[in-house]
């Protein structure tokens, strides 16, 4: 069962680089009891950058940082973040924080083009390098459609990576949309992917998006969350939009969902009353909080749940 605890941040709009949205929070619990939460922020030509608050671990509604600038820049000119980048997931590993994030591409035929690239921080996660140019999981002969929204864990040296696959780009009421489910994919150094094109959440019905997991595994299971949506009149339709989905695995193989599980629902009315999407479970202490967004894809800013 999960406690709503409310509404935590959105941006004024007094920034150029954040007009509106804190969309994909991304949390890293530190470790003198604050929670850094990584998000997601809008200019005024709808590009994302990325950049960040601070907020008890205690008490994740009392703000105690408000970073005043992105920690990345748009990518060089042609490259696959040139347009946008937005954060999905931070590993600590070797006393460096290692960022997953989503590079946006405009284009033509289709609205967008996404793929995963890594930036790498020295200095506890204030700021950030790019590992390269180019991104670490691009589309491919197997997925030639995007790849978007990892998150990654290290299990016994093995980086365990679960994303957002794209399957096709459907003409829906004269708008591109893109369909996408979950895969998983390996690595040994965090870089380089051995991708078997595994899905690991399928859809239920052949109009469902299914995106953003964060996985936990403990006590002989893993467990994920995750958002799902319909890709047609979700932007409209509160029944067609995000909601935060949950399945359940012995092995990270064979995956049930169990989305009526999930304990959690939209608002009667509210910040959330109409989508909750792009979830994020972290742990402290003895608590567990899922972060999470509302209404408009984060337009609304981000909450928090507590699993009770």
């Amino acid at each position: 069962m999960l406690v709503k605890k409310g509404l935590i941040f959105n941006v004024d709009g007094s920034r150029p680089w954040a007009k509106t949205h804190a969309q994909i929070p991304s949390p890293d619990v530190l470790d003198d009891g604050r929670i850094r939460i990584y998000y997601a922020t809008r200019d005024d030509q709808n590009r994302s950058l990325t950049s960040f608050i601070e907020v008890s671990a205690d008490d994740p509604k009392k703000i105690l940082y408000e970073h005043d600038r992105p920690i990345l820049d748009f990518g060089e000119l042609g490259c696959f973040d040139d347009c946008g980048v937005m954060p999905s997931c931070v590993v600590n590993y070797d006393g460096k924080k290692y960022l997953y994030y989503c590079g946006w591409n405009t284009s033509t035929t289709v609205r967008y083009r996404n793929c995963i690239g890594l930036a790498i921080s020295e200095d506890n996660g204030v700021t950030f390098r790019r590992a390269f140019k180019g991104p670490v999981l691009d589309r491919t002969k197997d997925e030639p459609h995007l790849v978007v929204t990892p998150h990654v864990i290290i299990e016994d040296s093995v980086w365990k990576m679960w994303y957002c696959g794209g399957t096709e780009w459907r003409v829906v009421n004269g708008i591109t949309e893109p369909q996408y489910l979950l895969k998983y994919a390996e690595s040994r150094n965090g870089i380089d992917w051995e991708r078997p094109n595994r899905v690991v959440i399928p859809y239920k019905h052949e109009l469902e998006a299914i995106g953003r997991p964060v996985v936990v595994h403990e006590n002989g299971l893993y467990k994920m969350w995750y958002s799902y949506r319909n890709i047609d009149n979700y932007r409209v339709d509160r029944e067609k939009g995000y909601h935060i989905g949950y399945a359940e695995s012995p092995d990270n193989i064979d995956w049930e969902r169990k989305d009526e599980l999930v304990g959690i629902d939209l608002s009667d009315d509210g910040w959330d009353s109409q989508m909750m999407a792009y979830p994020y479970v972290v742990d402290y202490r003895d608590r567990r909080y899922l972060f999470y967004n509302g209404n408009g894809f984060g337009r609304s800013g981000f909450g928090y749940a507590l699993f009770d």
